[in-house]
């Protein structure tokens, strides 16, 4: 049976996630708080971060940069996109 959870970015109950996607107290809080569904928007969000920002995983300096717009994502008031961005038309 699926965990729900009170989902800080839907604002309703949802289908949660299966385990902490993030080690650590964020990852936890990520757990307890987010959905599946949220949790999605956050990977295609984080893509755009990182191609737009030419970012490397792997560099320190820009793991710091995500974990930050991933806490302001979920529970700062959300994470903006670089000015010079302009979405893909569908």
């Amino acid at each position: 049976m699926a965990r729900t959870v009170k989902c800080v970015l839907l604002g309703t109950d949802a289908e949660g996630l299966d385990k902490p996607p993030y080690p650590g107290e964020l990852g936890q809080r990520i757990y307890e708080n987010v959905s599946k569904e949220a949790w999605q928007r956050w990977v295609r969000h984080q893509t755009m971060l990182l191609n737009e920002y030419r970012l490397s995983p792997i560099e320190p300096k820009a793991r710091k940069f995500l974990v930050a717009e991933m806490e302001k994502f979920f529970f700062g008031g959300g994470s903006d996109a670089p000015q010079e961005f302009v979405p893909e038309e569908k």
